[in-house]
């Protein structure tokens, strides 16, 4: 898109004149056309001024096109830097606001060699660190969420195996006492559809005794009338007596079916509230990321920080081993990886301690047979330890 931009001259624009740009002077901050940029070369203000084409004033970042050269407040050129406060001034903001700041220093010896100064290639060196460990967090977090996705879909699973089991349970529970009650309803009526059979059988008979009866007393001799009242008596004594039997003897109390619910079966409505519990726990972070600076811009400009500059502040806990009783520190340096290096005096001796990013001992590097009394980083896998008694390191 910054192809099809048309920059116009900002001086010819000033007498009311559109004509295309070319040139971009970065210290006046205008656009220049090709006549207006050899008055500008020619002008003893200006002729030292430097300036960029057009195109490659739009291959700026948005941010950087906005970056002025003068003074917002004042409308005047920057020309100092306050070291205090890390920021360009002009000649008014010193009386307006830097009164007391000592380090002031030109601003154009600040800002010789930038793009070459060893700083430039460490905040490359930044930028791509903290772009590989966001990418890094971010596959993490690609794989936290599809961890989550499985042991949500295995939860699940673990649900309805155990919805499974309780339902098989309860079926199978279920089928035996509905077969332990058809069972014993069918004996019981088994029981009462025989007696019922036999009751019936003598009602039959005491039936027909009548029929017989009533004919004996119209048709029967005397003899036998005699007779066959001794034979009713008989039977008709016979059927009292087996209903007295099965009056007393149990055959006719009043039998019922009656259900009671086990105890523990009920009490899963009673005390069971919930299936489960879904408890999310927490892990440290354990990713290794790429150890970046802080405070990068401070490395642009070298100064010595004022005491009110110095802020101490709690960067990490240090576990010390339970091993280890106690440490004495003379000596603490953070490695280029993040890690940390304790100088550590005991008695007579001293020791080189290794600890991880994250505080933790790792390992003892080396172990002096004299106190040491410092130790600074050389380069990778080298230190430097000062060995007091030995002058020597």
């Amino acid at each position: 898109m910054a192809s099809l931009v048309t920059d116009y001259c900002t001086l010819c624009n000033d007498d009311g004149t559109s004509t295309e740009a070319v040139r971009w002077c970065i210290e006046c901050e205008v656009f220049l056309c090709t006549d207006c940029e050899k008055n500008h070369k020619k002008s003893r203000s200006s002729k030292a001024h430097n300036t960029m084409s057009t195109k490659d004033y739009h291959n700026l970042p948005k941010f950087m096109q906005d970056i002025s050269s003068q003074c917002r407040d004042h409308k005047k050129k920057y020309e100092l830097y306050c070291s205090f406060h890390a920021c360009p001034c002009c000649v008014m903001c010193i009386t307006d606001k830097h009164q007391k700041c000592q380090e002031m220093k030109p601003l154009s010896d600040v800002l010789k060699q930038v793009k070459s100064s060893a700083s430039v290639q460490l905040f490359e060196k930044d930028l791509k660190d903290v772009k590989e460990n966001l990418e890094e967090i971010i596959k993490y977090l690609n794989r936290r969420i599809n961890t989550s996705t499985e042991q949500k879909t295995k939860a699940a699973e673990q649900i309805r195996s155990m919805r499974k089991s309780i339902d098989d349970l309860l079926n199978k529970l279920e089928q035996e006492i509905l077969n332990d009650l058809d069972s014993k309803q069918s004996k019981l009526k088994s029981k009462m559809d025989t007696l019922q059979q036999q009751l019936k059988t003598q009602a039959n008979q005491m039936s027909q005794l009548q029929s017989d009866f009533s004919k004996m007393t119209q048709y029967a001799t005397e003899l036998q009338m005699y007779v066959g009242l001794r034979e009713i008596e008989k039977t008709t004594s016979e059927a009292a007596k087996h209903l007295e039997d099965l009056k007393s003897g149990g055959p006719l109390d009043e039998v019922n079916l009656e259900l009671t619910i086990s105890s523990e079966l009920q009490s899963i409505l009673k005390d069971v509230k919930s299936f489960g519990d879904i408890n999310i726990n927490t892990s440290p972070f354990t990713l290794q990321l790429k150890a970046v600076r802080k405070d990068q811009a401070q490395y642009l400009v070298h100064t010595t920080p004022t005491i009110e500059q110095i802020k101490p502040s709690l960067l990490r806990h240090l576990t010390i081993p339970q091993d280890m009783q106690s440490i004495e520190i003379y000596a603490c340096r953070i490695l280029p990886d993040g890690k940390y290096l304790i100088l550590d005096n005991q008695f007579s001796s001293s020791n080189l301690l290794l600890f991880s990013n994250d505080g933790m001992f790792m390992r003892e590097v080396v172990k002096f047979k004299r106190v040491s009394w410092d130790s600074c980083f050389i380069r990778t896998n080298t230190v430097a330890v000062a060995l007091g008694s030995e002058k020597n390191r």
